[in-house]
């Protein structure tokens, strides 16, 4: 029989197991805020950002999990895409627990931004994305059960997958190297 559990119901599973009292959601949001407001890939900061909110010491295969979950952003936010796929529920979850992931996904990456980016300057857009990020984490109960709502949700996760990536390249992305001089 085929393993059907979801990357996001599986790691909520390690987390709960485990004695973490976080979603994957918040997490995965924490581990995208951090990165992009430029604060590496080094794995140990990470796993220092991440037992903010673990609450107690990770036990290695959730270290292992954390770890790999850094190398995926890693790829995706130094890659060509132009897209995030963000840790949350899938589809058979009701709007409303998909509705509360994408707030904690929002708030984990308020805090992991917030952690890392002190005292840089930003530009109006990275600011306004800010503003969105803070206005979606309490989204919570505005969306309700409907195909209004299903419609909403989609929306505003589309807008999650390709936003944070404007404040990864403002804030995060390595500059592009100089040209070297040519030699004649």
């Amino acid at each position: 029989m085929p393993n059907t559990q979801s990357p996001y119901t599986a790691f909520a599973a390690l987390l709960s197991s485990n004695g973490h009292p976080v979603s994957p959601a918040e997490l995965h949001g924490l581990l995208i805020g951090r990165s992009c407001a430029g604060a590496g890939f080094d794995p140990d900061s990470w796993l220092a950002d991440a037992a903010g909110v673990l609450e107690n010491e990770p036990q290695d295969t959730v270290r292992a999990a954390l770890i790999g979950l850094q190398e995926m952003v890693k790829a995706e936010l130094t890659g060509e895409d132009i897209a995030i796929v963000l840790l949350l529920p899938g589809d058979e979850t009701s709007l409303t627990d998909r509705a509360t992931a994408l707030g904690q996904w929002c708030q984990g990456f308020i805090t992991g931004f917030g952690l890392n980016a002190g005292g840089k300057d930003l530009s109006t857009d990275a600011k306004e994305v800010l503003q969105d990020l803070v206005a979606i984490s309490q989204v919570q109960e505005a969306l309700e059960e409907s195909e209004d709502g299903e419609s909403d949700y989609m929306e505003v996760m589309e807008y999650l997958r390709v936003a944070p990536l404007l404040l990864f390249t403002e804030l995060a992305a390595p500059a592009a190297p100089a040209p070297k001089p040519s030699l004649h």
